[in-house]
């Protein structure tokens, strides 16, 4: 795993976003940190909502954060959540990081007691990408 993923700062950042979640129909709240390639870091919390289809997701925020400030360039990205073991990104996030990452971006999943690494490749294998559009 590179030393971007085991940076507890991220990890940091991440259990931070998630004290900013907006979550009170579920309870279950979830940040995300994501590091960009030139050393930035962008946060994302869920945000739920009445209406549950408009609920978005912490790391799916975190990314838009970072696309919307021009950078398309991910080192690493941590996840907080409540869950034992800590939770995977649902496969909408995971499929949003693979528009912009490679199977190799790190992710760190924590909860206040653990923590495991893993790859965007280890948990979403042969993900749709855009050169796949290609005819």
């Amino acid at each position: 795993m590179s030393s971007s993923a085991a940076d507890p700062g991220l990890e940091r950042a991440a259990r931070e976003a998630r004290r900013l979640a907006y979550a009170p129909y579920s309870g279950y709240t979830v940040g995300a940190a994501l590091r960009t390639a030139d050393g930035r870091t962008f946060l994302g919390a869920n945000v739920e909502n009445g209406s549950y289809g408009v609920c978005v997701c912490a790391e799916r925020v975190a990314v838009l954060s970072a696309v919307i400030a021009g950078v398309r360039d991910f080192s690493a990205i941590a996840i907080a959540t409540s869950s034992t073991p800590p939770a995977s990104p649902c496969g909408v996030c995971l499929q949003t990081l693979a528009e912009f990452a490679p199977d190799e971006l790190p992710i760190v999943l924590v909860n206040d007691h653990a923590r495991v690494e893993t790859t965007l490749g280890a948990l979403l294998p042969r993900a749709f990408r855009p050169g796949d559009l290609k005819r």
